[in-house]
C-alpha cells in the first residue's frame, strides 16, 4: 500500500537533524539526476543541501539510506529557504512512500528520537502509529 503523508496544522511532525552527512540521490522529472545531502527529515518531508536551487513545485524522486534501510519516495520541491556556505538549503515534502520506505523512515525517526531521549521510549513522546 502506498502512503500519502499529510501535514497536520495542529501537530507538527517530529523533525530530526543529522550531525553526519547523509547522501541523497534526486531524480528529476526530465530523467536527470542530482546529488544532495540530507539535513533534516520528518515523516512529511525534509531539508536538502544542494549545489543549486531546484524549481519550486518540481516533482522529484528522493532516495537515501538510513540505519533502518533505504528510503525512496516521491516528493515536491518547496521554496528554497536560504543559501549556506555549502550550497542552498531547500525543503521538500513527501507526496508518496511505499510500505517498506514508510516503515524504514518511521523506524529511523523512532530510533533517533529514542536516542535523543536517552533511552526513553519515543512512543511516550510522539503520536501513536496510524493504522
Amino acid at each position: 500500500m502506498t502512503h500519502f503523508p499529510q501535514t497536520h496544522p495542529q501537530h507538527r511532525a517530529q523533525r530530526v537533524q543529522f550531525g553526519s552527512t547523509i547522501p541523497v540521490v534526486i531524480k528529476l522529472g526530465d530523467g536527470r539526476s542530482a546529488r544532495a545531502k540530507l539535513q533534516t527529515i520528518s515523516e512529511t518531508g525534509g531539508m536538502l543541501r544542494l549545489a543549486g536551487a531546484l524549481e519550486q513545485g518540481n516533482l522529484i524522486e528522493v532516495a537515501f539510506e538510513m540505519e533502518s534501510g533505504a528510503v525512496r519516495g516521491m516528493a515536491e520541491i518547496l521554496e528554497p529557504t536560504r543559501k549556506s556556505k555549502d550550497g542552498i538549503l531547500q525543503p521538500f515534502r513527501f507526496i508518496a512512500l511505499e510500505d517498506d520506505d514508510h516503515r524504514a523512515l518511521h523506524n529511523a525517526l523512532d530510533s533517533r528520537v529514542d536516542k535523543d531521549f536517552l533511552g526513553l521510549r519515543s512512543s511516550q513522546w510522539v503520536a501513536p502509529k496510524r493504522q
